[in-house]
């Protein structure tokens, strides 16, 4: 396994979560999650942000979502944070804009390793499908708290909620994307004037 690979199992009461990813891959996706808007939204992050992701999940289905999306948040965060490592020789910042047709959203990240997340996305429904919106905040709650990371998302206008869900994680995959870089000219530094993150 390279630095910038990790593989970390997670297991409560509630689910089992498995994640591998790779921060230099080509964008190679594979998800047995039993979410598929989930897991179309995941294979955004995947393609968009150059990070191969394979993700396995068995969770309460029975009862809702809730528990398996936010895991897999929390579980994706703890990843991110094995695999950046000491994030010497990292850009650290991240941030992308992204339309799709009337939709458009704002991503800005930062690997600071304190967790943070502003959230400013509508949605005119409650569902697309079978997914509860409300999961989306979940999801990135769980990832920030544990990669850690600040993250801001916005939506800065939409009417389809498919779209607006779609534009927030291609602009998440393509911030994350810029975040962890590697910066040639702060090879070996970490990227803050503590001295650590």
């Amino acid at each position: 396994m390279s630095q910038r690979e990790a593989h970390v199992r997670r297991e409560t009461l509630e689910t089992r979560i498995e994640v591998r990813l790779d921060l230099d891959g080509s964008g190679k996706a594979r998800f047995e999650t039993g979410v598929p808007f989930l897991e179309h939204m995941l294979d955004q992050i995947a393609r968009h942000g150059l990070i191969d992701l394979d993700i396995r999940a068995t969770g309460d289905l029975h009862i809702d979502a809730h528990h398996t999306v936010e895991d897999i948040g929390i579980t994706l965060g703890q990843a991110m944070s094995r695999a950046l490592g000491d994030k010497k020789g990292i850009r650290r910042y991240g941030h992308a804009y992204v339309p799709l047709d009337e939709a458009l959203a704002r991503v800005v990240i930062d690997f600071s390793g304190r967790p943070g997340l502003e959230y400013g996305v509508s949605f005119p429904r409650a569902r697309i499908g079978d997914f509860d919106v409300d999961l989306v905040h979940e999801f990135f709650q769980g990832f920030v708290n544990h990669a850690p990371a600040t993250l801001h998302i916005d939506c800065l206008r939409g009417r389809n909620a498919h779209h607006i869900a779609e534009t927030v994680f291609k602009a998440f995959g393509r911030a994350v994307r810029m975040a962890v870089e590697p910066d040639p000219r702060m090879s070996g530094v970490v990227p803050s004037t503590k001295g650590s993150l």
